[in-house]
């Protein structure tokens, strides 16, 4: 018993010759006419396959010799049947006889059934072609997978070669076989003719057809034509890299050889075989500029994406004057215009302060936005009033007013330097109550000046005017996409937008994509796809490549100098960590507390609410105060012992007697009053800054006046807007996670203006919660030196970090 294909071969081989032919004999050879050409049953006469004449035989007494021949045939309308294939390969050996006479062998065969084929791809007679290329064995399992994707049926369009489908579809086959598998069988001595009745010769991409065009769309966005030609016929390159989108081809070909081919089918049916590096190239470059959703029709690009692409070798597109000029100056910095300064500035700029002058103008004469990311010190204000200076003195301006928004306490700070460096300036502070009296005078001035506190309530009278210059400075204060003050500062109107901030990313990337949406609404996609291409990859999957890919798009909108970069300008800062161990005393109530607190922790935590992250921070701060001073606790007594409290006693005994001037930092105010108390048997002269000081500006012209020995600040009131050179070392009491806002605070001191070498003290309970905080912080430390790559996950709470932050207290080893 045979099942329909098994009988249906039988009654094909019991016809004629044909099981003869099976069984390897030649019952073909005497139709050869004058040992010249051979005629089969099944072929059209007027098509008979080229076999070698004559002349190219052998000579007598010379050794046979074989030629092996390939001949793809349509068959007649004639004599089509449902069940067998319309298109079979013929395969010939010919032997040339030491005589001059010819053998041929002819067996007839197919590689494709109507039917979809069970052994999947590999099996059956569709592997043959994988079969004859000149791969290693991990290469040919990589096309199998490539291979299989386009499923069981081939949609118009989008369905690469192979597989299942190509069972399912003569045309796909039989167009892959032409181009991948005659070059294998070639390679391999044998000769391959296609009938021209077969046809199915795919096309196949030519470098020297491409071209692509870059024009202006409208003002900041331009648009990306691309494309080649094959034959006469133009190809767009959006549907093609769509169709490469969705069968998922950067994850099928990681890995291939640049120069291999792949084939993808246009909705016609015909075959399209396309270089794996350069589409690659392409689709990866074009892909995250478009979050991989090709439409159809031009690309759309922001000025700063067509300047990059502009010299882009693979895409290699025609551009404006404009962008070949921003390309220039993007790939080099140096290729920036050196301007003048303006008359108007009272200062002499260092060298890398007029860098940041120069990249300012750049980002104005090209119509840009972006971040001057300087670390804290560096001088972002003078840098800043240098370029308003220019734009007002060349008349870009065109009489419009600019606005500075700033932290409360930075306001001040914005007045008096532009007093000092820019004195020709009509600068109007807008604070207090009675500020609104001044807005109808508001474009009368060059500068106004403002806080985030004020922007909101005031937003109506802002809406009115529009500003030349919008500056925010400690920018990270928009780093909340959806906080009202982000909402507010983004309907301002103003030609040109500046951030200004040593941390534009503090805690996760997202915080860069709301800078950059007020800066360049649009350019880096919705927040949504921007967490998605870049965040996930990067935070989550350590993805160095979309790192890379990241900075390499928003670098021309951010200049970031570090100290270490201006290093020759400033002193050596020294940072030196001191490990103190708890009294017995302290340690046996930091243990009581600890593990305490560590059952109510993983109680709450078992009910997954918001209740246990406040009393994991609960836990946290108790221990944190121990370390302090066990009287921070509540109901403790005051006498009782701290060790760290008396090691910062001996300290400040010490630098006193060496003359140094010391800021101290802490985050508790209740802390800085118990030394105050101590400074004050002590008979040391002291100043002292927290959130409740009114004369902030008071307070630091006297000590840069060089009144007092010892600073007290706590460091959410003191950390930014001051400068206080006056001191020579800072002590951080008490650390804490985000090491960017430590750094602030010792840019107090360590800034520019500092003459003498800097020594900065942080003061750690050996084996505590606040030396494995110090560990967190340096590891993230370590990636906050990198604009980028200072992005990290929120604290999670997890049984491993609890078993970090709350593990009893650790012996010194």
């Amino acid at each position: 018993m045979n099942c329909e294909h098994g009988a249906a071969l039988l009654e094909h081989l019991g016809q004629g010759e044909r099981l003869s032919t099976a069984f390897g004999g030649t019952p073909h050879a005497e139709r050869m006419t004058g040992g010249k050409t051979l005629g089969l049953p099944d072929e059209p006469p007027q098509a008979p396959p080229i076999l070698p004449s004559e002349e190219s035989a052998p000579r007598a007494g010379a050794s046979p010799k074989v030629r092996f021949l390939i001949r793809i045939e349509r068959r007649p309308e004639s004599e089509r049947i449902s069940w067998m294939p319309d298109i079979y390969a013929i395969a010939y050996a010919v032997w040339h006889s030491p005589g001059g006479s010819f053998s041929v062998r002819a067996t007839s065969t197919h590689c494709h059934s109507r039917r979809k084929d069970p052994a999947g791809p590999g099996g059956g007679n569709l592997g043959s072609a994988d079969a004859l290329r000149d791969r290693p064995p991990a290469r040919r399992g990589r096309a199998s997978r490539l291979v299989t994707q386009a499923g069981s049926a081939a949609p118009a369009g989008n369905a690469l070669v192979g597989g299942p489908a190509a069972v399912a579809a003569p045309r796909l086959y039989w167009q892959r076989f032409r181009h991948e598998a005659t070059r294998a069988l070639e390679s391999r001595g044998w000769e391959v003719q296609f009938s021209a009745q077969v046809g199915l010769k795919p096309l196949v991409f030519q470098t020297s057809s491409w071209s692509a065009e870059i024009v202006e769309e409208a003002r900041g966005w331009f648009q990306l034509s691309a494309g080649f030609e094959i034959e006469g016929e133009k190809f767009d390159i959006q549907p093609i890299l769509a169709a490469l989108v969705s069968n998922r081809f950067l994850e099928m070909t990681e890995g291939m050889p640049r120069g291999q081919e792949f084939m993808i089918f246009l909705p016609d049916g015909r075959g399209l075989a396309l270089p794996v590096g350069r589409f690659r190239h392409l689709l990866t470059t074009l892909g995250e500029l478009m979050e991989y959703r090709f439409t159809g029709g031009p690309i759309r690009l922001s000025k700063v994406d067509a300047a990059q692409l502009a010299s882009d070798e693979a895409l290699a597109p025609k551009t404006p004057p404009e962008i070949h000029e921003l390309a220039v100056e993007v790939a080099e910095f140096q290729k920036i215009p050196r301007q003048p300064q303006p008359a108007g500035l009272a200062a002499t700029l260092r060298d890398y302060q007029l860098d940041g002058y120069y990249w300012m103008q750049h980002l104005a004469r090209h119509g840009l936005n972006g971040i001057l990311a300087d670390d804290m010190g560096l001088g972002k204000t003078l840098q800043t009033l240098t370029h308003l200076l220019a734009e007002i003195e060349s008349g870009r301006h065109q009489g419009r007013p600019s606005l500075v928004i700033a932290p409360t306490s930075v306001v001040e700070n914005w007045q008096r330097e532009a007093a000092k460096f820019a004195p020709g300036l009509k600068v109007r502070v807008l604070q207090g109550p009675d500020r609104h009296r001044h807005f109808p005078s508001l474009a009368q001035v060059d500068l106004a000046l403002t806080s985030y506190a004020l922007i909101s309530r005031d937003l109506e009278q802002y809406l009115a005017q529009s500003f030349h210059l919008l500056i925010l400075d400690e920018a990270q204060h928009i780093k909340n996409p959806g906080a009202l003050v982000t909402r507010t500062v983004g309907q301002l109107r103003a030609k040109h937008r500046l951030c200004l901030s040593g941390t534009p990313v503090e805690n996760h990337l997202g915080e860069l994509w709301s800078l950059m949406h007020f800066l360049m609404p649009g350019m880096l996609g919705t927040q949504e796809a921007f967490t998605e291409t870049y965040r996930t990859p990067i935070e989550k999957n350590g993805s160095d490549a979309k790192r890379e890919a990241l900075a390499h798009r928003v670098g021309p909108l951010i200049l970031r100098r570090t100290k270490q970069d201006v290093a020759k300008e400033l002193p050596p800062k020294t940072e030196i960590l001191h490990a103190i161990q708890l009294s017995e005393s302290q340690k046996d109530l930091y243990e009581t507390v600890r593990s305490a607190m560590d059952k109510q922790v993983r109680q709450a935590l078992a009910m997954q609410g918001v209740e246990s992250q406040i009393v994991f921070l609960d836990a946290l701060l108790k221990l944190r105060q121990i370390c302090c001073h066990p009287s921070l606790l509540d109901r403790q007594p005051d006498g009782a012992e701290s060790a760290k409290f008396e090691y910062l006693a001996d300290m400040l005994e010490t630098l006193g007697e060496e003359g140094h001037r010391v800021l101290l930092f802490s985050q508790f105010t209740s802390m800085l009053s118990l030394i105050e108390d101590h400074l004050t048997r002590q008979e040391v002269s002291y100043l002292k800054l927290t959130g409740e000081t009114k004369n902030r500006q008071e307070l630091v012209e006297r000590w840069q006046g060089g009144e007092g020995s010892v600073f007290l600040i706590s460091l959410k009131a003191g950390g930014t807007g001051l400068t206080l050179t006056g001191a020579d070392t800072v002590i951080h009491y008490d650390p804490w996670w985000n090491p960017a806002a430590e750094n602030q605070a010792t840019d107090r001191a360590y800034r520019i203006g500092q003459e003498k070498p800097v020594f900065v003290h942080k003061l750690i309970c050996q084996g505590t919660v606040e030396e494995r905080i110090q560990q967190m912080q340096a590891r993230k430390d370590h990636l906050a030196t990198d604009l980028l790559s200072g992005a990290t996950q929120t604290l999670s709470l997890t049984p491993a970090l609890l078993e970090s932050l709350l593990a009893p207290v650790e012996s010194p080893k």
